[in-house]
């Protein structure tokens, strides 16, 4: 009676240790193989005898710094918000599982390469291990990772999928069955993500070794700065997005590769003719009827302290799923938001010697949503503008929604990496981009437009691209110090057309005699000597930002589709057309708010542009009358460099910073790595940790720490030297 007791009891026993006796003693041996050494930043450099020993190091190490984000990453790649937020995450949960198969990612894990399986494997086994040495985290809902979850995101971008012009008010307003159309919620008009790359040619380097700047803008704390080297040939250094098991902005010792964010066509909508017979959908195609497919999703949610399920029936045409209904029909999506294919290419790229070995894995085409700056120790650099393009009929607007029923609107095979629109070795000898068009990412060299078609690069041009191109023309003899000083040029070259027409604008219809005339006359002054260069001093600044962020929201519309106008022309045309009222009353507001805030309107901007980390909560929270950081840096938005995204928060006066600049490195690829790197805040997202806020000062003056790329730099500057679990 006794050992049936016993039996009993096993099945929980097992159940609360979440872990195997046999899992264990695995996890354990290869923790055995792996030696983590933080260096005097708290930047982990993983040793591992395989690669896959590298990987387990590697994700153990980033549970250590912030598991909380780890699991967010993939709650949220699993369709699962909802069980932790509640309804409002409902169609967001939704809107995954119609583009991201669990299904599928479990057949490709079943399918993968014994070596890619060992690191799959080796990922999922890090976490574990990690959870089970540290009992005190309390995972919200992943309580064992598994190894195929890597294959739900699969391209190390910021988490955005490729929906075309799709949105969850689509699918909420398809799906949900309300009488009341979802209304979008409304969005920070300044807030925007993206990033710089820049590479310099050794016809421009003092050193005449090829320079690499990678400045990815996301939101803070997205990625952590890491190092993993294996006696298997890897040793990559650079930014790893949380969760994931391979350098996605870095470098090896051969080369470096930074990707920003482009527009290039990845999905297409297609309108569907739909038709109900008896119980069953039908859609024309080819002028023939074929079955809508249809299935069934139960997503899970929290309704106060309850766990509740909503069941959706989901339809499918061959296209991919159906997200809207508009001009009456439905509306299917084309995508490639993960794919086996995608997570091999990640990972092979970081193992790449030089220019041919890097080309060789763009020819995989899986990449669905960067672009490419690149840079070698051969003195190659490249820029690629996108990667996965289908190949399509020229002579149509890919951007709009596409006739679903017939074939002539079907894609038909995918571009080769030559076919895409690409730079190699330009004479100008540096290459950029800012999210912004590649027909001028090398200037006077870059690519003619009328050379390919629309949907391969329907990017328009920014401000940002703009600044770049005129900071990098002027350059020569570049080091790594100088390319830092390039890429934290703070002109912002969207006021080079704004101010000229407010201050015009004030001068043609205020006259002295005018009311307004006395409370504008000292702010106008101040514009109309201003140089367009933010700095923590700069009341010019204040008063630009703040003002021009009441305007039109065409002129901070960032990605466009095939023509459609870029920032850059409807800035121009807004001020073209602008009245003065539409020009001058957002400022007069502007000057009101000012004195409501602060008591004043001439504000320095380092005085209320601010740098706080508090807590290490997934949503920051922001206390005026906690220490800040005066930031001189200002949004992307207006052609800054050093992107800095603020703004003002509920009980906050000031505005605070919540994306922009995060990891920023430059390389320098000469017979032996030189690099320099900076983190926001800290490597570590523990506040009580003194990696949570170590680099805070430097990031706030844009003062770089050296980069300990060698593992005997490594051991001078090592703070603690650990395997796993220790």
């Amino acid at each position: 009676m006794k050992q049936l007791f016993l039996l009993c009891l096993l099945p929980t026993f097992v159940w609360g240790q979440r872990f195997t006796t046999a899992e264990l003693t695995r996890y354990q041996q290869q923790a055995n193989r792996v030696t983590i050494v933080r260096d005097n930043w708290g930047i982990p450099h993983i040793y591992g005898k395989s690669d896959a020993d590298a990987v387990f190091g590697l994700l153990y190490a980033q549970c250590e710094d912030d598991f909380k984000r780890v699991e967010l990453n993939y709650i949220e790649k699993l369709g699962r918000l909802s069980e932790l937020n509640g309804e409002k995450d409902l169609y967001n949960d939704l809107q995954i599982r119609l583009l991201i198969d669990t299904t599928e990612a479990i057949a490709d894990y079943k399918k993968a390469a014994p070596w890619l399986k060992k690191l799959l494997n080796a990922y999922a086994d890090g976490i574990n291990f990690f959870l089970h040495k540290n009992p005190q985290i309390k995972p919200r809902l992943l309580t064992k990772f598994q190894p195929w979850y890597p294959l739900l995101w699969t391209d190390g971008s910021i988490g955005a999928i490729s929906t075309a012009d799709l949105t969850v008010t689509d699918l909420k307003n398809f799906y949900s069955g309300e009488a009341t159309a979802a209304i979008p919620e409304p969005k920070d008009p300044e807030y925007q993500t993206g990033s710089n790359g820049f590479a310099f040619a050794p016809s421009k380097t003092a050193s005449g070794n090829a320079i690499l700047y990678i400045n990815p803008h996301v939101t803070f704390y997205f990625r952590p700065e890491v190092q993993v080297v294996s006696e298997e040939g890897l040793h990559a250094y650079g930014a790893v997005t949380w969760g994931q098991f391979f350098v996605y902005q870095g470098f090896n010792q051969y080369c470096g590769w930074m990707h920003t964010s482009c527009n290039v066509d990845v999905a297409d909508m297609y309108a569907e003719k739909v038709v109900k017979k008896g119980n069953t959908f039908f859609y024309e195609y080819e002028q023939k009827l074929k079955p809508v497919t249809e299935k069934q999703i139960t997503i899970k949610y929290l309704d106060g302290t309850v766990l509740k399920s909503k069941t959706f029936t989901i339809y499918y045409t061959h296209h991919g799923p159906i997200m809207a209904k508009r001009d009456g029909k439905w509306v299917s999506l084309r995508s490639f938001n993960r794919s086996l294919t995608s997570l091999i290419q990640s990972w092979q790229r970081t193992k790449a010697k030089g220019f041919d070995d890097y080309k060789k894995v763009m020819d995989l085409k899986a990449n669905t949503s960067n672009s490419t700056v690149f840079a070698d120790n051969k003195g190659n650099i490249a820029y690629w503008h996108g990667n996965y393009v289908p190949v399509r009929d020229k002579s149509m607007n890919w951007s709009k929604v596409m006739d679903g029923s017939v074939a002539t609107t079907e894609w038909k095979g995918l571009h080769s990496v030559d076919e895409t629109v690409h730079i190699y070795n330009p004479a100008n000898g540096w290459l950029q981009n800012c999210n912004s068009t590649p027909y001028t990412a090398a200037g006077e060299n870059s690519p003619k437009k009328s050379d390919y078609p629309a949907y391969m690069a329907p990017d328009g041009e920014n401000f940002r691209g703009v600044n770049a191109v005129r900071v990098l023309s002027a350059g020569s003899g570049y080091t790594i110090d100088k390319v830092i000083e390039a890429g934290y040029d703070t002109y912002l070259s969207a006021f080079e057309v704004l101010i000229p027409a407010l201050v015009k604008a004030f001068d043609q219809s205020i006259k002295p005699t005018d009311s307004l005339y006395a409370q504008l006359a000292a702010p106008m002054d101040i514009l109309r000597k201003w140089d367009y260069h933010t700095s923590e001093q700069s009341i010019a600044a204040t008063l630009a930002i703040e003002w021009a962020q009441k305007l039109t929201p065409t002129i901070m519309r960032l990605y466009i589709n095939e023509g459609e106008a870029d920032q850059v022309q409807n800035t121009k045309r807004f001020v073209a057309s602008a009245t003065p009222s539409q020009l001058i009353t957002p400022f007069v507001t502007t000057l009101g708010e000012l004195k409501t805030r602060f008591g004043k309107w001439n504000m320095p901007w380092g005085e209320i542009n601010r740098f706080q980390r508090l807590t290490g909560d997934i949503q920051s929270k922001y206390d005026d009358n906690q220490p800040s950081i005066p930031v001189g840096f200002a949004s992307a938005m207006w052609g800054m460099l050093p992107s800095y995204n603020s703004r003002p928060y509920a009980g906050t006066q000031k505005r605070y910073g919540v994306s922009g600049n995060s990891f920023i490195c430059a390389i320098e690829f000469g017979p032996r790595i030189k690099a320099k790197s900076l983190l926001a805040g800290g490597e570590s997202g523990d506040p009580a940790s003194k990696h949570f806020n170590d680099q805070s000062e430097m990031y706030a003056k844009g003062k770089f720490k050296e980069v300990l790329f060698y593992k005997e730099d490594v051991l001078k500057n090592a703070e603690r030297t650990y395997h796993p679990g220790q």
